[in-house]
């Protein structure tokens, strides 16, 4: 009886070792002959892509930052010349990517400098009802032989996670994508507990200056306007009318507003509004309440709006709120962020220098 066992014992063995054999040694019915993998993109198609992708672009600026933030040396090209501001926290292997243009707005891009970089696959990024999937078919008609895969809304931060995870898939970048689902998930969370618990009749009105001359702005529904309403402030350019628009106003209306909190993306703007008298008498100004948005090596409020304003969550949370956002540690914030999807080591001084250029205080940090 015994050997009987042994026996049936070592033929168990023998099928399980075959067994992790074929396992570990039959070829992946995923990848075709030529190296290739079949995959579904954002927008449902089926797309052949290289299995082992190395060279990615982007046709828009939010997509160029998430490739950039996942898995910085896949990234072929950048969709306009690094500005000097954004090159202080570029890393050196970085500062000379090819410029190849981007389909964004009123920028009309050279299919001929997108296939001068040699990418494996192009990202095309589209709205989330599809509205614009026929903008990725002539892109892929386009680019001939080369797979154009579709993401979704890569604008609006507290949807953005689906585009991150996919993205991270599509990259080998997974640990990458989870850290920065994890970060925007962190701080979405708290402004969405805090902002519920402040009565309307409480929230500060908020006041975005885009250009120059600060009479730029934007409605509460516009994406680059979305940290404001994120964090509980109220944009008074509501007042409008225009939500969902970027438009220009006068300083009167401005003035009318009298808002609680101006912030800008500009620093031409912020050097000047508290010398300049046509500003002085708004409550904003009068009590020293103006914050130049932190903008290298991207813009953490806007421009573009996207995976680089994630950042800007907790930022924006202690411009309007200190007193209601103290869980915030936003130096322990700007490092982590800065580590892990800049891929810069910033010291605990330097985080805190950069956010005392914004305008912030040293109780607000």
């Amino acid at each position: 009886m015994e050997k009987k066992t042994k026996i049936i014992l070592a033929v168990l063995a023998v099928i399980v070792v075959a067994a992790v054999a074929i396992v570990c040694f039959a070829p992946s019915t995923n990848v075709d002959t030529n190296g290739n993998v079949n995959i579904t993109d954002m927008a449902n198609r089926n797309v052949e892509v290289p299995a082992n992708i190395e060279k990615v672009v982007s046709t828009r600026p939010s997509v160029t930052w998430l490739i950039y933030m996942l898995a910085p040396d896949k990234l072929a090209g950048i969709n306009s010349e690094w500005r000097n501001n954004e090159l202080e926290y570029i890393p050196d292997q970085y500062k000379n990517l090819p410029v190849v243009g981007q389909w964004n707005g009123k920028n009309d891009a050279s299919y001929e400098e997108f296939m001068s970089v040699n990418p494996d696959i192009v990202i095309q990024d589209i709205r989330g009802d599809g509205s614009d999937l026929d903008i990725v078919e002539e892109r892929q008609k386009n680019f001939a032989d080369i797979p154009v895969v579709a993401t979704v809304d890569t604008v609006e931060i507290d949807k953005v996670s689906d585009t991150i995870t996919f993205l991270g898939k599509l990259l080998d970048a997974e640990d990458k994508a989870d850290k920065l689902n994890s970060f925007n998930d962190k701080y979405l969370s708290l402004a969405k507990d805090t902002s519920s618990k402040i009565p309307d009749s409480e929230k500060k009105t908020v006041y975005f200056a885009r250009s120059e001359n600060g009479l730029n702005t934007a409605g509460p529904k516009s994406a680059h306007a979305q940290l404001i309403s994120i964090v509980g402030g109220k944009n008074v350019a509501e007042a409008s009318g225009a939500d969902d628009k970027d438009f220009s106003v006068s300083i009167e209306e401005v003035v009318k507003w009298n808002p609680d909190v101006i912030i800008s993306t500009d620093p031409d703007f912020y050097a000047k509004v508290y010398k300049d008298p046509s500003w002085a008498s708004i409550k904003a100004v009068k009590n020293h309440e103006v914050y130049l948005a932190p903008s290298s090596p991207a813009n953490w409020f806007d421009m573009p709006p996207g995976v680089n304003t994630i950042i800007g969550v907790p930022w924006t949370a202690k411009v309007i709120y200190p007193d209601k956002y103290t869980d915030i540690d936003l130096i322990s914030a700007t490092t982590e962020f800065y580590k892990e999807f800049y891929h810069v080591d910033l010291t605990n001084d330097q985080a805190k220098q950069l956010l005392l250029d914004s305008g912030l205080k040293e109780n607000q940090l």
